[in-house]
């Protein structure tokens, strides 16, 4: 599976981004798909999953509230609507694929390029 991931930039504090993952193959259907994002000097974190159908999602504390995710599998594409930015979510967004059981953050088995969001205060 190949993932490109796109829809970054520098948006005001307080605004808002969308997000898109679009992937290549026949398998999309076949994974969990998830955000995660890297900020400067920061290691990798988990942002939110969403099941292969769509119907379930996981989100991480720091975002629960303000960001959604969704797919389209018609369109194997998956994306991530953020709203009320702040500086602090200013990193490099990746998008990933991977098999997600439901009850903890999903481990990646394929990740897409990663894009840019810098949220200017």
């Amino acid at each position: 599976v190949q993932l490109q991931a796109s829809g970054g930039g520098l948006v005001q504090a307080g605004g808002s981004l969308k997000l898109s993952c679009t992937a290549s193959g026949r398998t999309f259907v076949g994974y969990g798909m998830g955000w995660f994002r890297q900020a400067p000097g920061k290691e990798r974190e988990f942002m939110v999953v969403i099941s292969r159908r769509g119907d379930s999602t996981l989100y991480a504390d720091s975002v629960k509230g303000r960001f959604t995710i969704s797919r389209d599998n018609a369109k194997n594409t998956v994306y991530l609507q953020m709203n009320s930015l702040n500086a602090e979510d200013t990193a490099v967004y990746y998008c990933a694929a991977g098999i997600w059981g439901g009850s903890s953050e999903l481990v990646p088995n394929y990740w897409g390029q990663g894009t840019q969001v810098t949220v200017s205060s």
